[in-house]
């Protein structure tokens, strides 16, 4: 934990229809499910309760489908602009893109073996993907440029990379934190890293 960044709420997006499928996203995109529309919602209705009546919030989103889906869904209540973001964007899979675990492994066996040796190692080792740097350099800017506290929408493995970074952790220190749909991730200077749920 540290107070070099201001407070920050960060969402990822709602179930897609990939999540359902189990298949890699990345920069790659797939519409919400009725239960991530759900989720969408349920997160906006828990929004307006914990901060819906400040007026030193902006929120930030990932350019992508589902992220901006769940933005316009999770902010309709409280009315608030949005800003896209492309380093709020998800890893970049490469040639995993659009697969399912079971099509890597059958094409890329060796890779993924290496998976339950070094799982943390192993999310950025996609051929034609990003490496761990380049999130880390891309989640080490927007915190650098934020100018107060904000409500950030982005995905799963970037939302695990900018909340370590904030509180000072390590690529394997990161496999520790939470993560998951429908869940508001709260880190603030006085109480660090909480799950904030509907």
């Amino acid at each position: 934990m540290n107070d070099r960044y201001p407070e920050l709420f960060v969402i990822r997006h709602g179930q897609t229809e990939w999540n359902l499928a189990r298949r890699h996203q990345g920069r790659m995109d797939s519409p919400l499910t009725e239960l991530g529309r759900q989720q969408a919602r349920d997160m906006g209705a828990v929004l307006q309760r914990i901060v819906g009546r400040r007026t030193d919030m902006n929120a930030y989103c990932s350019p992508q489908g589902r992220a901006l889906q769940t933005a316009a869904l999770s902010l309709a209540p409280l009315g608030w602009p949005v800003t896209e973001d492309a380093r709020l964007c998800e890893v970049a899979f490469g040639a995993w893109e659009g697969l399912t675990q079971t099509e890597i492994n059958a094409a890329w066996p060796a890779l993924s073996a290496m998976a339950e040796d070094d799982p943390i190692s192993w999310h950025f080792m996609s051929p034609g993907g990003e490496g761990y740097l380049d999130l880390e350099r891309r989640a080490d800017a927007f915190l650098a440029d934020l100018s107060g506290p904000a409500v950030v929408f982005t995905h799963g493995i970037l939302s695990r990379v900018l909340r370590a970074r904030w509180l000072g952790l390590n690529e394997h220190e990161m496999l520790d934190l939470p993560g998951g749909q429908g869940i508001i991730f709260h880190l603030s200077p006085q109480h660090g890293h909480r799950t904030v749920e509907k």
